[in-house]
């Protein structure tokens, strides 16, 4: 045995013939390998070094990254590249992926731009009311949604604003009556044949009136000084100058607000709180509550019916406006509610009437939330990146199963939803503006012609015009057809789509229950000039959107596009907010303009994001469990046949309860 030593290590070999050369031989090549595993060494070090030098840099600048400023930075870059993104090609044009990016971007910006608050700094608030429940029931009048902040969001407070004050000076005149709100009704609203939204039915136009209800009201218009619009020399209308009510004056207004543009109260609570039920005063909710059970009250053949007086006196903004559409929704939630009441009972049974009334509203008024944000929103914005936005706001992009199996997965809004996350007001307090209200003054998706069908024959029971179905004339329409009935005829029948020339004309003769004459198209146009909504191409500029300098920008109808010409006297500045809205072109699928989409971006999440009894206080401990498994399986379907089962065949196959239903044989 010849033993070689290389690389301080024995290794014997075997004795054989011409061992000797083997041995020389096998020295040399592990020679070599000690050679090589040197340079393995040094390349092994230096790949160290510069791991671990990248691993210092990688952490030195999560360090960086995660520094408020650093992040800031990268925040407004990712905000600024979305808008001109928007602003270069648009974010419909987008896949869906890069538009979800985009959207997300924009709304950031108008977060922190395009949220204003019109309340004097250090004015005195006064003393909250006392009610015996703030930190798990909502009160009345939409006070201590905020512990800290007792009035924000309560009835009583001022409207924000979606654009610099500086911007919303009232016009003077002869600017504010120019052009004529009456002769824009005449000339660019007019209906000369009906224009439908087809992939809507006529819940869809209900629904929004029972929302907005629940949203605001500049309460009720004053009599004296009204507004003298100036009339064409052939317009036929009963009096020279129209008159038209001016909106009730700031009565919070001190001597602090002077030199500043002038501001207007909500009457209502703009919280999601279902006030359009309970009222947004005490002395309201208590007529409504039998005091039995939680309950509220409603009429021997369960309908909500409304005091004759009270329509005439116009004493509740929910009355404003009456219609068979907003019958069947008050009814409908109203039985909503006291279901939920009898189940609370059921597993509650120590629970006295306030814990029963107080769950049931916050309940019922969590899933017509829902019911608004996942259900209407998607039915009415119709672009599959809307579909999946408007889900994320109340699911996140994880999804609704994910979010249901396992809760929240994150913090953020984006992955889990805002429901159940942190309360963020953005840095400014909670209202809803008048750019809000602005943007959703869509009164062409009132049809002129009802017909009402049978479910079980499929025949025609009684075609009627909108004004014979509005007012007191409502309650008799619901005493003689039956609200399975209604419901079904709403849900075969199509709204008008939101453009110009589809405005109903009995809206622009229409009668209130109180006797006064109104032309309700004039009335919006004057309204947005009032309270200094700007006009079209300045609103979009305020928002961010890409300029409209000329009319072939503002509409590719050429024949609207001279009528706006010719009734704007060639000035694209002077369009009014409303007609902009309406003759622009919208997105694939949308049912109104992308410029009024701007302040649904920012708002529709905003109304979720404040409320603590949507985000921090969504929870069993606030709204039981009973209740928060009744959220989760409601949707508007399932609260309909709940109450009447026999909609069932109409809404068999239907995706969402706000397209067109299924017909019972021919319809006339």
């Amino acid at each position: 045995m010849i033993v070689i030593l290389a690389a301080d290590t024995a290794i014997p070999l075997p004795r054989c013939a011409g061992g000797s050369n083997i041995a020389m031989q096998f020295r040399a090549r592990s020679l070599e390998a000690n050679a090589w595993d040197e340079d393995t060494a040094m390349k092994v070090l230096k790949t160290i070094g510069i791991v671990g030098g990248g691993a210092l840099a990688a952490f030195a600048a999560v360090k960086v990254l995660r520094s408020p400023r650093c992040k800031r930075r990268l925040a407004e870059l990712y905000n600024r590249t979305s808008v001109a993104i928007d602003q270069g090609v648009g974010w419909p044009s987008l896949p869906v992926p890069l538009a979800l990016g985009v959207l997300a971007g924009v709304r950031n910006t108008l977060r922190e731009t395009n949220l204003v608050d019109t309340n004097t700094p250090g004015a005195a608030t006064g003393t909250p009311p006392a009610y015996p429940n703030v930190v798990t029931a909502r009160t009345p009048d939409g006070t201590f949604n905020d512990l800290k902040c007792p009035f924000m969001g309560s009835a009583g407070t001022r409207f924000g604003r979606n654009v610099p004050l500086n911007e919303t000076w009232q016009e003077k005149q002869p600017d504010l009556m120019t052009p004529s709100p009456r002769v824009v009704s005449l000339e660019l609203m007019t209906r000369n044949e009906f224009t439908p939204a087809t992939t809507l039915n006529l819940l869809a136009a209900a629904w929004l009136q029972f929302q907005i209800r629940d949203w605001f009201s500049h309460g009720k218009s004053i009599k004296e000084d009204s507004w003298q619009v100036p009339l064409a020399p052939n317009d036929t209308w009963h009096e020279n100058p129209m008159r038209i009510l001016r909106t009730a004056p700031d009565p919070t207004r001190t001597a602090a607000d002077d030199g500043t543009p002038l501001t207007y109260i909500n009457t209502e609570t703009p919280w999601w709180d279902g006030s359009q039920l309970y009222g947004s005063t005490a002395d309201y909710q208590a007529k409504v509550r039998t005091g039995v059970d939680g309950k509220i009250f409603i009429g021997k053949d369960h309908l909500v019916h409304p005091d004759p007086n009270a329509l005439v006196q116009v004493q509740s903004f929910a009355l404003v406006g009456w219609w068979v559409g907003l019958e069947l929704f008050y009814t409908l939630f109203t039985l909503e509610h006291n279901a939920i009441c009898d189940r609370l009972k059921q597993e509650y049974p120590e629970w006295g009437d306030n814990d029963l009334f107080e769950h049931a509203r916050l309940i019922n008024g969590a899933i017509i939330a829902k019911i608004h944000t996942v259900e209407w929103t998607t039915a009415i914005l119709g672009h599959p990146v809307l579909q999946i936005a408007m889900r994320a706001n109340w699911w996140g992009l994880a999804g609704e199963r994910i979010k249901n199996l396992f809760g929240r997965l994150s913090g953020s809004e984006l992955v889990s939803g805002i429901l159940g996350s942190e309360t963020d007001h953005f840095g400014v307090p909670y209202s809803l503006t008048e750019e809000f209200v602005a943007v959703y003054r869509m009164h062409p998706l009132i049809p002129d012609d009802i017909t009402f069908w049978s479910r079980e024959t499929g025949e025609v029971l009684q075609k009627l015009n909108f004004q014979q179905i509005a007012g007191n004339d409502a309650q008799n329409i619901c005493d003689n057809i039956r609200i399975e009935d209604l419901f079904y005829s709403f849900g075969l029948m199509n709204p008008g789509a939101v453009v110009l020339h589809n405005y109903p004309k009995t809206l622009q003769r229409f009668e209130r229950p109180d006797g006064i004459l109104m032309d309700l198209a004039a009335h919006d146009i004057m309204r947005c000039r009032e309270l200094g909504v700007p006009r079209y191409t300045r609103f979009r500029e305020l928002l961010h959107l890409r300029p409209v300098t000329t009319f072939e920008e503002l509409t590719d109808n050429p024949e609207w596009r001279e009528e706006i010409r010719r009734v704007y006297n060639n000035d694209i500045d002077t369009v009014d907010l409303i007609v902009g809205l309406f003759a622009e072109k919208p997105p694939k699928g949308f049912g109104f303009s992308d410029t009024a989409f701007r302040i649904f971006v920012l708002m529709a999440s905003r109304r979720l994001n404040s409320d603590r009894f949507f985000t921090t206080d969504f929870t069993e401990d606030v709204y039981s469990k009973v209740g928060m498994d009744w959220i989760a399986d409601s949707t508007l379907s399932t609260v309909l046949l709940r109450h009447f089962p026999s909609l069932a065949p109409a809404l068999n196959g239907v995706n969402n309860t706000f397209a067109p239903w299924k017909a019972k044989g021919a319809q006339g």
